[in-house]
């Protein structure tokens, strides 16, 4: 195991963050796997995830039985981790420019199309190897200006060249789930099956710039481009991300943080890239895929007092009941019912809202949504 510091641009005079990355067993000898947690530094089960993972693969590590590279970043956002408001912590967005940590990562294809057009060839091994360097390339030579844009670079640094990448961030209140591009799907199956995800959200270019699609979404952007072009050059895809919600923001306890680790472990067994002899059965899937365009959000049409009649996990039927909303001053109760028929995977922590506020998620399996399909 080696440890690797990464320091970040400095915002201010005397001040200084750094990220830690820690990498077990060799580079370039086989499949590469990046893990990273808590870039919204308030999704705290990812961290303590990661607490448990590191012993087992420093043991594989130590006995020789790791067949390519792992890199782990346990603390993926220091900025966010920082933040504090009255209290109270602020680590979804950077307070001086109010943008999401996981948003506004780069369009890699944009970047390199000019760079591989007409260069490629008959041999997609080769090709994915050209195109990771034109990733390469562009990465070494992008000069952040602040600290926020010195730590999106480091990430995707670390991870842009990685075959699979595992991003664990939770909701408020959930159910484990799992978001996935179409392209990555096949060969992501099965992660959820490991960590018994309840419900898969699946889309093509949900919108807003995550990490995981700006690592995935640069081979199905350039596959189409290149297919546009008239170029028949094979392109697989070179990268398959994941952003994996281990259930909600107070779900950070030791028996769920070890079955997580082992179920991640299980998985790396899986594909072998943890050679420790050990063939672990693949789980049932708990759930069929559905598309994110699916997914409702439901809101509140008023303010007031949240009581929920529906629990995280719940499958509901378009019209059941989900939420009230008490107004104390006037007495009336508001219902607020499902849309679509689906599993109820995520709600809020917050028991009262203003209009307009989010309530929950319906995973439906009709897709109705267009545009941006992530929230703030």
């Amino acid at each position: 195991m080696q440890r690797k510091d990464h320091s970040l641009l400095s915002p201010s005079l005397g001040s200084q963050k750094t990220l830690t990355s820690f990498h077990y067993g060799v580079p370039g000898r086989g499949p590469k796997i990046y893990i990273q947690a808590s870039l919204h530094a308030e999704e705290l089960p990812g961290m303590l995830t990661c607490f448990h993972l590191r012993p087992l693969l420093e043991a594989a590590d130590a006995a020789g039985q790791i067949a390519g590279e792992i890199i782990v970043v346990p603390v993926a956002n220091p900025i966010g981790l920082a933040q504090r408001v009255d209290h109270k912590p602020m680590g979804r967005f950077e307070l001086d420019t109010s943008e999401n940590f996981n948003r506004h990562y780069p369009d890699l294809a944009s970047a390199v199309l000019p760079q591989i057009l007409g260069k490629l060839g008959p041999d997609a091994i080769a090709n994915v190897k050209r195109v990771r360097g034109a990733m390469a390339h562009y990465l070494q030579n992008w000069v952040p200006t602040t600290e926020l844009q010195s730590m999106r670079k480091t990430l995707a640094s670390l991870a842009f060249d990685a075959d699979t990448v595992l991003d664990l961030h939770c909701d408020c209140e959930a159910v484990m789930h799992f978001y996935c591009e179409e392209s990555c799907w096949p060969q992501l199956e099965p992660i959820a099956r490991f960590v018994g995800s309840e419900a898969i959200l699946l889309a093509k270019d949900s919108g807003g710039g995550p990490i995981d699609e700006c690592l995935s979404g640069v081979w199905w952007r350039l596959a189409d481009a290149l297919k546009a072009a008239g170029d028949k050059s094979p392109l697989p895809q070179g990268c398959c991300t994941t952003t994996i919600e281990l259930r909600g923001e107070l779900d950070v306890t030791h028996s769920l943080a070890q079955q997580d680790a082992k179920a991640i472990f299980s998985y790396l067994e899986h594909i072998g890239i943890l050679a420790t002899g050990n063939t672990p059965a693949l789980p049932e899937l708990r759930c069929k895929p559905t598309p994110l365009a699916g997914s409702e959000t439901l809101r509140a049409d008023v303010a007031g007092v949240v009581v929920f009649t529906a629990e995280p996990g719940q499958h509901l039927k378009a019209g059941d009941p989900v939420a009230e909303l008490i107004n104390p001053i006037t007495l009336e109760s508001r219902t607020v019912n499902a849309g679509v028929s689906g599993v109820f995977y995520a709600r809020i922590r917050d028991r009262y809202v203003t209009t307009g506020c989010e309530l929950g998620k319906i995973a439906g399996s009709v897709p109705f949504r267009t545009g941006s399909l992530l929230g703030n």
